[in-house]
């Protein structure tokens, strides 16, 4: 439910905060962004809610959007962009540290980490 609620609030009431995370070197229209990567988040959430068989594949590819996402968090860390209540560089610094364990949660929680040891403790 995390990623359709996300999504949806990109194309609603958080539309104008995530366009403060579009990077400004990124050669697309900032709307563009926003608008996709929300409407990315509602088919990757609502897709793990109904494809359970599919949840170990989906987890490495709700990680990759969440990798795929990070440079947002990098620019407006580097760019002192406030949005979010981010109005300091300590708390956009807090920021980017949970991101990796937005990673970790995606893998872990579909049990995409769990299948990748599993995998690799068979193959060694």
């Amino acid at each position: 439910m995390f990623l359709v609620v996300a999504g949806v609030s990109h194309l609603t009431l958080a539309r104008e905060a995530f366009r403060a995370q579009v990077p400004p070197w990124l050669p697309l229209d900032v709307d563009f962004v926003v608008v996709a990567s929300g409407l990315a988040e509602i088919g990757l959430g609502l897709a793990l809610l109904v494809l359970r068989k599919r949840r170990v594949a989906l987890g490495w590819i709700v990680a990759a959007f969440f990798v795929a996402v990070f440079p947002g968090n990098i620019s407006q860390f580097a760019t002192g962009t406030d949005s979010f209540g981010l109005n300091s560089d300590l708390s956009r610094g807090i920021r980017l540290a949970f991101q990796p364990l937005l990673v970790f949660w995606a893998l872990w929680s579909t049990g995409a980490w769990r299948a990748w040891r599993e995998t690799r403790r068979s193959a060694g």
